[in-house]
């Protein structure tokens, strides 16, 4: 049975919420409500999906429609610019041949709406939105083929590509400087480093950003800038089947962590966390590449500081998470998913160095060019 999903994060850290109550926890005949008095639809099938921070329930409507009805927690409904700027960019992504969810529109023309919803400890407000359903499963959930990574690397380049073009009055707000999760703001996890003491780990985080500092930070002027999704992980990537028993990409979710970054950086998170669910991730590399310089080549600086990238994103996630766990340590389980399988791939691209690991991925994806 075909399973719905949108904004499952668990390969995402969550943010440390700063209200109490933060996530909505509206009822199902409150959603029905929401549902019938904004967009004139009428629910026929109403349930949940997984979400950390937010609430969100896919919906099937009488009319025919499938929706996801997506209820933001108090704290980010604080910040609507940033909200409107990833709805505005996933319906511009949209427009231009991408497979994002667009928003389905409010009887009074709204693309999202504030509504003030008690859930059971007094009445607070909300930003909610109407999503368009996707078809498809997390790529977590199956093989890996070489044919299926090259089209995750050319479809996060076209994406970037497109992104590159998008115009709002509001962009600047996508700066975020100091955003923990920027890969231009590596050097900010140091102070985090306490939570890796006494632990073999903390010698290996500190010599990457070592060599960040003094490798990465002095080439990236040359990187080429662009807004950037920033998460484009195995959980925010769709896929179904295709015409030839193989999987095409059906959607691409989560803009959350949008912000202005570097084409580069794009690569490197894909790169990164394809890896977590491959049997050998080693092979990953080569293959993303060959489908994102289909699109977009690298230039020299940016091919030299990829290793670094990729294991730099790999520091992140993993600190992040032992962060997370001291604030909520009950969920540690939840928190340690992506950090657990991230941690001996770290200990191994760190122990093959970046000579042996290019020289794989690079080979490989002249081998794949040259059979394409």
């Amino acid at each position: 049975m075909r399973k719905k999903y949108e904004d499952d994060t668990s390969r995402r850290i969550t943010r440390n919420m700063s209200a109490n109550h933060a996530k909505p926890n509206i009822s199902h005949s409150q959603a029905v409500d929401i549902v019938k008095k904004y967009y004139n639809l009428t629910p026929s099938q109403l349930h949940c999906l997984p979400s950390y921070d937010d609430q969100n329930f896919s919906i099937t409507t009488v009319e025919g429609g499938e929706y996801v009805l997506k209820i933001m927690n108090s704290v980010h409904t604080k910040d609507p610019t940033l909200i409107e700027l990833q709805t505005y960019a996933m319906n511009f992504l949209h427009e231009n041949g991408l497979p994002t969810q667009t928003t389905q529109k409010t009887t009074m023309g709204q693309v999202m709406f504030l509504e003030g919803i008690d859930c059971g400890y007094g009445l607070q407000k909300y930003l909610v939105r109407l999503l368009t359903y996707l078809p498809g499963v997390p790529i977590s959930e199956v093989p890996f083929s070489p044919q299926l990574l090259y089209e995750v690397g050319r479809t996060a380049a076209r994406m970037d590509n497109a992104l590159n073009e998008m115009q709002h009055p509001q962009l600047s707000v996508l700066q975020r400087e100091g955003f923990i999760w920027s890969l231009s703001n590596i050097p900010l996890l140091e102070n985090y480093m306490k939570v890796l003491e006494g632990q073999p780990l903390l010698g290996v985080v500190m010599s990457i950003l070592h060599q960040y500092k003094t490798t990465v930070a002095p080439t990236s002027s040359s990187f080429r800038t662009c807004l950037i999704h920033g998460d484009f992980n195995d959980l925010n990537l769709l896929v179904q089947d295709d015409e030839s028993n193989g999987y095409k990409i059906s959607g691409i979710i989560d803009f959350g962590d949008m912000n202005f970054g570097c084409y580069v950086y794009e690569l490197a998170i894909a790169i990164t966390y394809m890896m977590l669910e491959h049997p050998n991730p080693i092979e990953v590399g080569g293959h993303i590449l060959a489908g994102w310089e289909s699109v977009f080549p690298l230039n020299a600086a940016e091919r030299d500081c990829l290793f670094w990238l990729v294991l730099s994103r790999l520091c992140q996630s993993i600190v992040m998470a032992h962060h997370s766990v001291t604030l909520q340590p009950e969920n540690e389980e939840y928190l340690m998913i992506s950090s657990k399988k991230g941690i001996p791939i770290l200990h191994m691209l760190f122990e093959m160095g970046k000579e042996q690991v290019e020289k794989v991925w690079f080979q490989s994806a002249a081998r794949f060019n040259d059979r394409t």
